[in-house]
């Protein structure tokens, strides 16, 4: 699984890198979240753009790395292809999670989430 993350103000972005999470690669997504996620920024925010096929193991590694931040910390998601959006609204994820359209840019990056 292939992750590049960076702070852009106060928020850590997470650049998923492949076009699956999928059985496959939802341990190896969730394992390296883990560690990526010890930077203690209050929002996370997943960059999705490059993903387009997530299964019932990926939607379950994306919901393990919500928990994973616990209540004080913020998982959003951003970017999400016409296939992987439909998975989160179909299971009604999208109520549980902040997603925007498109990666916000630095300055919507530094307001508080």
């Amino acid at each position: 699984m292939n992750l590049k993350s960076e702070t852009m103000g106060n928020v850590l972005v997470v650049r998923v890198l492949e076009d699956r999470i999928d059985a496959a690669s939802a341990i190896q997504f969730k394992e390296q979240m883990r560690d990526v996620i010890q930077t203690p920024l209050a929002r996370v925010l997943l960059d999705l753009s490059q993903v387009m096929f997530l299964d019932s193991s990926g939607l379950g590694a994306v919901v393990a790395v919500m928990k994973l931040l616990g209540p004080d910390r913020k998982l959003e998601l951003a970017g999400l292809t016409p296939t992987v959006d439909k998975v989160f609204r179909l299971t009604r994820m999208d109520g549980f999670v902040t997603i925007h359209p498109q990666m916000p840019d630095a300055s919507q990056m530094r307001q508080a989430g």
